[in-house]
C-alpha cells in the first residue's frame, strides 16, 4: 500500500502531550522567542552552514540520489519544504538538525547511522528530524541554552540555577523527542519500522542486523512498564534525568501506544479519505500512472 501524504498537516495534530505542555511553558517567556528567532538564529544558521558545506557531503538529485529521494518523499508526506541534507563521516550513529525556520534549515546524518539502517529506517530518521522543523523546536532549544549560559554568570548561586535550568532543558528535549518519533511514524506509517530504528540504536550493528527481532524488542518495551513500584519509579527517573533523549525502550513503548491510538488512526484515515477524494475528482487522473 502506498503511503498517505498528510497535506495540510499541522504540528498540533501529532505533538506528544508532554511536548505540548513543556513547550507552552517556554512560550510564556515574553520577548525571548523573538530574540532567538530574529537576532541569534540567523547567525547560528550561517556558522553551521559554513561548517557543513566545508566538511560534509551535500545530498541532492546528483549526489546520493537515493537518499535525496527518501528526503523528498518524507517532506511531501509531512507537508514541509525541503531542507538541506548533509552526510558526515562519523563513527557514532546520529542525526541532528537546526530546527529553526530560517533561510538555511538543514539535517546532518552520520555515515555510521546510514550503514546501520535500511532505507525505510533511514527515511524514518529523516522524518524524525523533519519533526523538529515542523514543530520549530530549535527556537526553544536555543533559548533554553542561552538561559542556562546566562544563569551561570549571574551570581554565586548561578551554578545551582544553571543546573536547575539544565535539568528543565533536558526534560523538554526528551519530551520533544517523543513528538519527533511520531513524525517518523507518520512517514513510515509502520510502527515496526520506528521500533527497528530504536532497537538498532540501542544494541544493533551491521553484522547483527539480520538476527535482530523487532517483535521481541517491542515486547521488551512493554515489559518495562511491568516493573511498577516506588523503588522502580525512582530508578527510572534517575536513569533519564540528565539524558538528552528518552531511553530507547520508552520511545518504542510510546510509538507502540500511539500507533494503536484513535488519534493516530483517525489522522491517517482523514488524510486517506481526502487523498482518495482528490484523486477521484481529478479529471486527468489515469490508472496505472
Amino acid at each position: 500500500m502506498s503511503k498517505i501524504p498528510l497535506l495540510g498537516l499541522q504540528a498540533a495534530q501529532f505533538r506528544h502531550p508532554l511536548d505540548l505542555e513543556a513547550t507552552q511553558m517556554l512560550q510564556q517567556l515574553p520577548g525571548l522567542d523573538w530574540l532567538v528567532r530574529s537576532v541569534l538564529g540567523g547567525m547560528a544558521e550561517q556558522v553551521l552552514y559554513l561548517e557543513n558545506i566545508s566538511s560534509s557531503v551535500l545530498v541532492s538529485n546528483k549526489q546520493l540520489p537515493d537518499l535525496y529521494h527518501l528526503l523528498q518523499e518524507a517532506c511531501h508526506i509531512l507537508d514541509l519544504d525541503l531542507p538541506q541534507l548533509y552526510v558526515r563521516q562519523h563513527p557514532t550513529p546520529n542525526a541532528y538538525t537546526l530546527a529553526m525556520r530560517g533561510k538555511q534549515p538543514f539535517i546532518v546524518v552520520h555515515t555510521s547511522l546510514l550503514e546501520l539502517l535500511d532505507p525505510g529506517e533511514i527515511q524514518a530518521v529523516l522524518a524524525h528530524e523533519l519533526g523538529h522543523l515542523k514543530c520549530e523546536h530549535g527556537v526553544y532549544l536555543t533559548l533554553a541554552n542561552l538561559l542556562v549560559l546566562a544563569a551561570g554568570q549571574l551570581s554565586p548561586w548561578g551554578g545551582l540555577i544553571a543546573k536547575s535550568l539544565q535539568m528543565q532543558l533536558m526534560a523538554w528535549v526528551r519530551c520533544a523527542e517523543f513528538t519527533c518519533d511520531r513524525a517518523g511514524l507518520l512517514v513510515s506509517q509502520n510502527a515496526k519500522v520506528m521500533a527497528s530504528v530504536l532497537m538498532k540504536l540501542a544494541g544493533g550493528s551491521p553484522t547483527l542486523a539480520s538476527q535482530l527481532n523487532v517483535d521481541a524488542f517491542i515486547d521488551q518495551a512493554r515489559a518495562y512498564d511491568q516493573v511498577d513500584n516506588e523503588w522502580a519509579t525512582l530508578l527510572k527517573t534517575l536513569q533519564t534525568v540528565e539524558l538528552t533523549h528518552p531511553l530507547p525502550v520508552l520511545r518504542a513503548r510510546e510509538i507502540d501506544r500511539w500507533a494503536d491510538s484513535p488519534s493516530y488512526q483517525s489522522l491517517l484515515q482523514a488524510h486517506r479519505y481526502a487523498h482518495t477524494t482528490s484523486a477521484l475528482n481529478n479529471p486527468y487522473n489515469c490508472a496505472g500512472t
